[in-house]
């Protein structure tokens, strides 16, 4: 890894339905800053194309940036990762796990962990105030809401289906039931008076439902008032209804693996 230590960065962040990537010209941000993409994109998983990914890097060839991927996707990861390796200048690249990430994760098999959800609680340690507990929402495919302790540590978390999951499973299991997209702006009724509304009142308020009562009682179980970080590619939908104070991050997972980088780039610098 001493051959990338001045060389800019790409975040990698492999989701079950998209795909982010983060050019990073310089290392990560100190003290409570969170490191922010120069540039991102974003692709469809199961979609994605190499020459759109190579346009968006221009001018820089995928050898002139070091690659680091966070993933829950291993097709997609694999497919990237053989591009690159196909690729003229052999461009460096790092599959992370959880060993790589600067977080002590006090859960019996952090392997089994979704690395997107480590990611993040090594981002919000950046920016929550000392001792004061996290609450990491990721709202995704699925929906995940984790806990880091005062002392900066994974505890775990809940999981639960995200929007677009939620309408796509009401369609697949009915016979009759549409599939519906919920898109930002005011709020559904919660009395639907057709079977469109009915359904976008259900998984809108259902969601909200479910996150306010995890919040209650997360909160309930902590020591200190924790501060929320909300991300992910549905955020912007339930924030103001969810009536607490957050702070919203929307590459917060690019931040994580930005971190892990400086921490990898570190320990090869003998730092």
């Amino acid at each position: 890894m001493n051959a990338d230590i001045s060389k800019p960065s790409v975040a990698i962040d492999v989701g079950n339905s998209q795909i982010m990537a983060g050019l990073f010209l310089q290392n990560a941000a100190t003290a409570d800053l969170l490191p922010q993409p120069d540039r991102t994109l974003s692709l469809t998983t199961q979609q994605w194309n190499p020459v759109e990914l190579a346009l968006w890097l221009a001018p820089y060839r995928p050898a002139d940036v070091a690659w680091f991927i966070g993933s829950v996707h291993d097709k997609a990861s694999l497919a990237l990762r053989t591009w690159l390796d196909e690729e003229e200048g052999n461009p460096v690249t790092r599959l992370l796990t959880f060993q790589d990430l600067p977080l002590t994760i006090e859960i019996p098999d952090p392997a089994a962990v979704g690395v997107d959800r480590l990611l993040g609680a090594v981002a919000a340690n950046r920016i929550r105030p000392k001792e004061r507990p996290a609450i990491v929402i990721d709202l995704g495919s699925a929906i995940t809401v984790d806990v880091i302790s005062a002392k900066g540590s994974f505890c775990g978390g809940a999981i639960l289906p995200g929007i677009q999951m939620s309408g796509r499973a009401l369609h697949a299991f009915t016979e009759r039931l549409p599939e519906i997209s919920l898109t930002p702006g005011p709020p559904p009724s919660p009395v639907g008076e057709s079977t469109e509304e009915a359904i976008s009142s259900g998984i809108y308020w259902g969601t909200i439902g479910a996150l306010r009562a995890l919040l209650a009682e997360l909160h309930a179980e902590m020591s200190s008032d924790p501060m929320i970080i909300v991300t992910g590619g549905n955020a912007a939908l339930v924030v103001e209804a969810l009536e607490v104070e957050v702070r919203c991050e929307p590459h917060l997972i690019l931040a994580g693996i930005a971190i892990a980088v400086e921490t990898i780039r570190k320990a090869a610098s003998g730092g």
